[in-house]
Parts: C-alpha cells; structure tokens; sequence
C-alpha cells in the first residue's frame, strides 16, 4: 500500500492508497464540515457540505468521495467555501420546517451546529413550509420527516451494519422521502428490528426515541465504530 504526500491547508500530511481527503484531514485535524458522513459506514456525498477546492480543478470536489493523490493541494476553508456551505445550510432551513425552538434535539443538533459554527443567524431564501408528515406508529420511536435533510445516514447504517435495509428514499429532489420497506408506516414495517441505530446516527431531531425530553436526547455513535471493529477483527466469532 503506497503512501502519499499532499498539501491541506498549507499542512503537509501523508494519507494511503484508497483513503479520501475527508479522512487524511480529520486525521490531521482538520475540521472539514459533513452531514451525510458517519464513521463506520460508506460514504455517499450526499449533503455537499464537505466539498473542498483542488488546485488545478476549477470545480469544487467531494473530500468524502476523492481519494489522495501525490502532491494534490487541497484547500479546505476559502471565502468561496465558506459562502457555498452557508448557502447549502439555508437551504436546508428553507426547504422544510427546522424549528428549532421545539425540537428534541434542541442544542444536540449537527444542523444547529453547523449554522452556528458558519454565522447562519437567518436565512435569506423564502421559506417552503411543506406539510409532511409525523409517524409515532412504532413502539419505541417516531419519524418527523419535517426534520429530515436527507443525509441517508439511517438507510446506510441499517443496511450496512443492521442488514435489515428497512429504510429508503422515495422520490426525487424536494419531494424525497424516508420510507420504512414499501412506505408502510415505520410500526408495520416487518423487517425492522427496533435497534435503534438509525435514531442514533441521525444528525438532527428527523429520528427520535419516543418519551424523552430535550435533555436526554443526545445521541452516542461510538456503538458504531466498536461494531464495525468488532466485525473486522472477528471479535464475535467462536
């Protein structure tokens, strides 16, 4: 496995053959912002958040989703990047009712966080206010698609790690919706097995664990990296 050497952020670091630009610089510390990325599963691209600029390419490129190359120079945190993800962060506000005031993820959010971390305070596009729905017909948790940013976190880790694939995507652009099997409601769905994964890697209040108050509802993903280690190290295996 060849080793190669490039430029983040002025740093020099090295990453292997096969790793991306989003891991090389956590790595090495440095904080590329992400949505859709969780340790432990594979990554799609899917919140654009984590784009950054690649001397000699004139668009911007998915960090979770470019491999390191020898010598690349990567710029993770340029005006240009910061006015980019500012505006992926309102249009997520815009595009479905985030109100955060009422959330159970009040003050645990990683939307909340992000908007915080890039000067978000308002939001200059005209809001959508779409009227979805809200599914309590599980035993243990619910669904508030009106939180929803369609990181596809859950369908992954439930399909990755779980292997029951209960969850999906239905439909197209601001008309995408999270699914449980066919589009059952979640407490019908017969393949589910109630672990509650994809309510813990849910980055806002889209997936919740029914009967807890704002002060309990934070969410631990350390159970996936011990998981996915476990599994590689045949740790379970007699």
């Amino acid at each position: 496995m060849s080793v190669n050497t490039l430029s983040i952020d002025g740093k020099m670091v090295t990453g292997t053959t096969g790793e991306t630009v989003f891991d090389v610089a956590w790595n090495n510390g440095v904080r590329i912002p992400r949505l859709c990325h969780v340790g432990g599963v594979s990554d799609v691209g899917a919140c654009r958040l984590c784009l950054v600029e690649v001397e000699g390419q004139s668009r911007l490129v998915a960090s979770c989703r470019t491999a390191v190359q020898e010598g690349m120079v990567v710029r993770t945190d340029t005006p240009r990047l910061q006015a980019h993800r500012r505006l992926i962060v309102e249009l997520l506000f815009a595009e479905r009712n985030h109100v955060c005031a009422v959330c159970v993820q009040n003050g645990n959010c990683e939307l909340q966080d992000l908007a915080a971390s890039l000067g978000v305070d308002h939001v200059r596009l005209r809001y959508r206010y779409p009227k979805l729905p809200v599914d309590t017909s599980h035993e243990r948790f619910g669904i508030d698609h009106n939180r929803c940013v369609l990181c596809t976190r859950c369908i992954r880790v439930c399909d990755e790690v779980e292997g029951a694939h209960t969850w999906d995507l239905r439909g197209r652009g601001t008309h995408a919706l999270l699914i449980a099997d066919f589009g059952d409601p979640w407490g019908q769905s017969e393949s589910c097995t109630s672990c509650g994964k994809c309510v813990q890697v849910c980055p806002t209040g889209a997936l919740f664990t029914k009967g807890k108050s704002v002060a309990e509802m934070q969410k631990d993903r350390r159970f996936l990296k011990y998981i996915v280690t476990a599994r590689e190290k045949h740790e379970w295996i007699r």
